[in-house]
């Protein structure tokens, strides 16, 4: 019998509610990193996204600056930075002057696709990259954050010697064998891409190789959850992110709209399928429903570490939904 790991984390998109600003986002973010480091999380991450007018994290680094100056312990980090919408040097110094102010707090989780569309991806890279050389900005970021060797002519200032923790993130198969290759932690996006779960994490660790960073695999698996204190109640929240996965598979995406109780006038049975079967890992329901669930996710995958993204409506409901998460986990 595996023993289950019930380290928690939080993913948040900085969602912004229809009706509501990206002002009012950003404050949301930093109140819910506040009252998750209050319940013992462990981290809270942010992600790069571009052109999404539901999404509020479009400059993660400068979003980090703001939860970490509110914060006291919890670490905070990108979840991910897109690296090839980037030079390695300015993300080196971003991260470096983060750590130089948060020291021991601030983590640099890495995702090579665009987080955008190709439009906005050819406005951010200037036709640079397609990140296929992601392995080569991955090794030149890595060096700017070693010691600088003596004559060294480029440097980041800050960054250089600094203990910046790297993870990979993926939704398949690629990165998890890099992170693997290189002795990293590895973080998968199951919130979004179940299918390719436990081939990743195989490979993950079969591929893995000691390293300073790490001596041994250490993988942490991105999750949905939608909590509340029945379970009804927890699937009309879940409802909000059902509707803005509906929109964006209809190529409309939009704002993060209000739970609904009747789903079924909303989508075709086609539509239905796409969208749970894209939110299959998701734990929905009371706490008595959720801890199943939840020991029988750890039970299968083994992974380390849980990362909770749940975009839900109404601030207080999200809130209250990683406090009764936290309370199963602590129960396991």
């Amino acid at each position: 019998m595996t023993q289950h790991a019930t380290t928690l984390s939080v993913l948040d998109l900085c969602s912004i509610a229809e009706g509501a600003t990206p002002t009012t986002a950003l404050h949301n973010a930093l109140a819910l990193a506040q009252h998750c480091e209050t319940l013992g999380y462990r981290r809270f991450w942010v992600a790069e996204h571009h052109n999404m007018t539901g999404i509020a994290s479009a400059a993660t680094s400068v979003v980090m600056g703001y939860l970490a100056a509110g914060t006291q312990q919890i670490r905070i980090g990108s979840g991910g930075i897109m690296l090839p919408n980037h030079a390695p040097l300015q993300i080196a110094e971003q991260f470096g002057t983060l750590e130089s102010l948060y020291p021991g707090r601030i983590d640099l989780g890495l995702g090579r696709a665009p987080g955008t569309d190709g439009i906005t991806a050819q406005a951010l890279r200037r036709g640079r990259t397609d990140g296929s050389d992601f392995p080569q900005m991955l090794d030149e970021l890595r060096q700017l954050f070693a010691p600088a060797a003596p004559g060294q002519r480029l440097r980041a200032v800050p960054g250089a010697g600094l203990d910046v923790p790297i993870w990979l993130l993926g939704s398949s198969t690629f990165s998890a064998q890099l992170a693997g290759q290189l002795g990293l932690p590895f973080a998968f996006a199951g919130q979004f891409s179940p299918d390719y779960l436990f081939s990743a994490l195989r490979l993950y660790r079969e591929h893995f190789t000691p390293s300073e960073q790490l001596p041994t695999p250490y993988a942490m698996l991105g999750i949905n959850a939608y909590l509340a204190d029945d379970r009804e109640q927890a699937h009309y929240l879940a409802s909000s992110h059902q509707q803005a996965f509906l929109k964006l598979i209809r190529g409309t995406p939009g704002q993060l709209p209000p739970p609904t109780h009747d789903m079924e006038s909303l989508w075709q049975p086609h539509e239905r399928h796409q969208v749970m079967s894209t939110l299959s890992g998701s734990l929905i329901g009371d706490t008595e429903a959720v801890s199943g669930q939840l020991s029988e996710l750890l039970e299968r995958t083994g992974v380390n570490e849980l990362i909770v993204n749940s975009p839900i409506y109404d601030q207080s409901e999200r809130q209250h939904s990683y406090g009764l998460l936290k309370q199963v986990a602590d129960a396991l």
